[in-house]
């Protein structure tokens, strides 16, 4: 019988305990299967912080290191510069990234460390107890604003593709998502290109993904995913916000839109 699909050996055999609907095991499936492809798996490095991203270095089949909450660019920076020959990349949440870790995210990219980082974006804080973060939506309930985000009282989301396209040192910026199979297709993609920006040594590399998080959410797997549809992508609009390859044109410096 001829195979027409195996199980990539850029994951392990530990089975996820992910909750139901959440997107994390399709993002490390995707980081798996592009570090294989590219044959640069025995050489990569993942850096994993605290909180649900955590898990990561018990499923994609590389080595990895775990670090204090927000410092992921930071270690993956220091690895790279004292083994460069190793592909280091980052995978961390939106707390974790964009609130605690929003120094050395702007500062790396800044500098333009070559490292790439994999950002799940699902608006909220999730192994912590479902807290507001810096992404989380206006008039979106958490824990800690049970009457739902408040533009006088808590601001307004954070951006972070918008945010780091404004720095010379960020080379490859995409925002995508993994609420349907077209868009998963695409977050390859993008993942597969941050990843050839740091083998091709052109500096900082970030894949931000619009995730759903059913649990902390309090809705089922699919009202999830619509959430991610009509509530996420409106606000955090999906695209290439900065591609080396496009330097010197006018479009660099504003989103693009990914190609079908």
């Amino acid at each position: 019988m001829k195979k027409v699909f195996e199980k990539t050996n850029g994951l392990t055999d530990v089975p996820m305990r992910y909750c139901p609907g959440c997107g994390h095991g399709i993002a490390h499936r995707l980081v798996g299967e592009v570090i294989e492809e590219l044959g640069v798996r025995e050489r990569t490095i993942a850096v994993v912080p605290v909180g649900c991203s955590v898990f990561l270095d018990e499923y994609v089949n590389c080595d990895g290191i775990q670090g204090p909450h927000g410092r992921g660019p930071a270690i993956a920076t220091g690895i790279k510069r004292t083994h460069p020959e190793c592909i280091v990349f980052s995978y961390q949440g939106d707390g974790d990234l964009a609130s605690i870790g929003m120094a050395e995210t702007i500062h790396s990219a800044a500098r333009s460390e070559n490292i790439t980082i994999v950002f799940i974006n699902n608006a909220i804080y999730g192994m912590t107890g479902g807290q507001m973060a810096p992404t989380t939506l206006i008039g979106m309930r958490a824990t800690t604003c049970p009457s739902g985000r408040s533009i006088e009282v808590n601001g307004y989301p954070i951006r972070m593709c918008e945010l780091l396209a404004t720095l010379p040192g960020a080379s490859y910026l995409a925002r995508t998502s993994v609420d349907k199979p077209a868009n998963i297709i695409k977050t390859k993609k993008a993942i597969k290109k941050a990843f050839e920006t740091q083998i091709q040594k052109k500096g900082f590399s970030m894949v931000e993904i619009l995730s759903p998080c059913p649990t902390d959410w309090g809705m089922t797997p699919r009202v999830a995913l619509k959430r991610v549809q009509n509530e996420m992508i409106p606000y955090f609009p999906l695209g290439v916000y900065r591609d080396w390859e496009s330097r010197g044109k006018k479009e660099d410096d504003v989103k693009v839109a990914i190609e079908a």
